[in-house]
């Protein structure tokens, strides 16, 4: 088995972990958004890459596109099933792979991936796959968290505690820089459009907070159940004066802040009108 295979079964089982249902609760906002910005339109085709449990497509799908859904994990394309199921959405769920997507080229209107295709280990490939499957002058869209505020500084310590991967690989945060994001689409797109937004998360008490991030957060409920118990404390300790440091809040409550990036790019060699998709600089965002 290479190295690439090991990594992404490894991510297989570590997505597998924890209730990502209540955080994509809190990340939906900024999927709904991102679904604003490409301007889906009912009938439009529309594929969600490394979907999670669904909620890029759930929002174009309650735009009236015909919409697939696709993750890596076999645990998140069974969540998103039931999502759609019982939010009676009509999403065609499948597993598959951002680096090796099993659809034909120029196939959708709108490619997006919300805070998902980011985490896969070769971000050429996943961008080729990007734009390869989408039509010429659909969209190819992006949520990318960045390493500015919270979820960097996280990620960053959680990363000192982890086990060596089995291959080198960029940081996902790379993908929430404006100027790497316009390199790893140059030559495929005809206009990129990059917003810095910001999410906000919220809680009562810190405590509070860190028991959120330990029963949803997929990299961190892999490390406790890998590390010995004192490593784990320690782990611990430095996350809790992380969150306090990072704190926006006072009064007991927790309030911690994280930059990412919203992208809307064109594929080349646009077919004007065609497809319906709106024509770049329709005032979906304004460039970051």
């Amino acid at each position: 088995m290479d190295a690439s295979t090991r990594m992404k079964d490894a991510m297989k089982w570590m997505w597998s972990l924890g209730d990502y249902r209540e955080l994509a609760e809190r990340l939906e906002p900024h999927a709904e958004a991102l679904a604003a910005a490409c301007g889906i339109r009912p009938a439009s085709e529309v594929l969600d890459v490394a979907a999670g449990n669904g909620n890029f497509a759930a929002a174009a799908a309650r735009r009236g596109a015909r919409v697939t859904a696709c993750d890596l994990t076999p645990r998140m394309v069974a969540l998103g099933r039931e999502r759609s199921q019982a939010e009676g959405l009509a999403i065609q769920w499948l597993e598959a792979d951002a680096e090796d997507l099993p659809f034909p080229d120029d196939r959708f209107e709108v490619v997006a991936s919300v805070f998902g295709a980011m985490f896969t280990p070769q971000p050429e490939r996943v961008a080729a796959e990007l734009f390869r499957v989408a039509r010429p002058g659909g969209r190819v869209a992006m949520a990318n968290y960045a390493d500015s505020g919270f979820l960097g500084r996280i990620s960053e310590l959680l990363a000192g505690y982890a086990p060596p991967r089995p291959a080198e690989m960029a940081s996902p945060f790379a993908w929430g820089d404006p100027d790497e994001v316009r390199r790893r689409f140059q030559g495929r797109a005809s206009s990129i459009e990059v917003a810095q937004r910001t999410l906000t998360f919220e809680f009562d008490s810190p405590a509070e907070g860190w028991a959120f991030w330990e029963r949803t957060n997929p990299p961190q409920i892999a490390l406790r159940t890998m590390l010995p118990e004192e490593t784990y404390q320690e782990l611990q300790a430095r996350g809790a004066r992380l969150m306090r440091e990072l704190n926006r809040a006072d009064g007991g409550r927790l309030v911690l802040e994280s930059g990412y990036v919203l992208v809307l790019a064109t594929k080349r060699d646009r077919v004007v009108g065609a497809c319906g998709v709106q024509p770049p600089g329709s005032g979906a965002f304004s460039g970051g």
